[in-house]
Formats: C-alpha cells, sequence, structure tokens
C-alpha cells in the first residue's frame, strides 16, 4: 500500500481523518519551519481504499538554499487548498458528498539534518510509480 521507496523516511507518520472531525486536531505532521517532505491521501469507503493524492510541500532555490513552506507540512496539509478552499474546509465536504467514511494520511519527511530529498522529485518518483500502475493521475491530482 505504501511505496517501498518511502522506507528511507524515518521521519514519518499517519493519521485518520473523518469528516466530522478537525483537521487541525487530527493532524500529526510537523508544524515547525523546517518540516518538509511528501504526503499520501488515501479514501477509506465500502471496505475499499484507494490511493487518491500525492502531494508535497517545501521548494528548492535556484541558489542551492531549500526554503521550507511557513508552517511545515503541517500547514500544507490543513491549510492548502483543495476543491476551492482550504483542505480543513473542503475535505469534510467531499468526503460527505462522495461517502467517504475517513481519509488515512501519510507524511514523509524527505528533507531535514539527516536526509536530503528534494519533496517535488520524491512526488514525481511517486507519481510515476502511480501512473506506471494505473495509467492515469490518483482520481484528486489534477494535473502534474
Amino acid at each position: 500500500m505504501i511505496p517501498e521507496y518511502l522506507d528511507r523516511f524515518n521521519n514519518n507518520d499517519h493519521f485518520f481523518f473523518s469528516p466530522n472531525q478537525s483537521l487541525e486536531e487530527e493532524c500529526n505532521a510537523p508544524a515547525p519551519k523546517k518540516a518538509s517532505g511528501v504526503y499520501l491521501i488515501y479514501t477509506l469507503a465500502s471496505d475499499t481504499v484507494e490511493l487518491v493524492y500525492i502531494g508535497s510541500s517545501g521548494k528548492m532555490k535556484k541558489d542551492g538554499q531549500f526554503k521550507h513552506r511557513k508552517g511545515g507540512l503541517f500547514d500544507r496539509q490543513v491549510n492548502g487548498k483543495q476543491f476551492g478552499n482550504r483542505r480543513k474546509l473542503s475535505w469534510p465536504e467531499v468526503m460527505i458528498k462522495h461517502q467517504i467514511e475517513a481519509l488515512d494520511i501519510y507524511w514523509f519527511d524527505t528533507f531535514n539534518d539527516d536526509i536530503k530529498e528534494i519533496p517535488a522529485c520524491v512526488e514525481a518518483l511517486l507519481i510515476q510509480e502511480f501512473y506506471d500502475l494505473f495509467d492515469r493521475l490518483p482520481r484528486w491530482n489534477e494535473e502534474y
């Protein structure tokens, strides 16, 4: 279910989120400035698990310095925009509309003092792997 490539990132975790919960309270991703990486969103509905989104947080600048998102992986998952609104608002609406019981959200810190893999590169590998298997992007990824 989780690509083996991600086993190399020791700072990782996951959490479940249902539409009646607060995403800000449930999200256990690191919020400090120096927490960047990738995250995978799985839907749990009618005994079916589906990888629906692959995302990343953090960017490499042309001078070689890494730019962490202000609120880290936490802010990207909670306040990042998707479906026309912040995720903390849009995800519950989409989940109710599509009868999704819960989301299982995995995050991996890919750029820190111990390991320095650019999140967008890791995201690209994951997107390519998904595409190779299904000839399409995950359902919630609009483009890549």
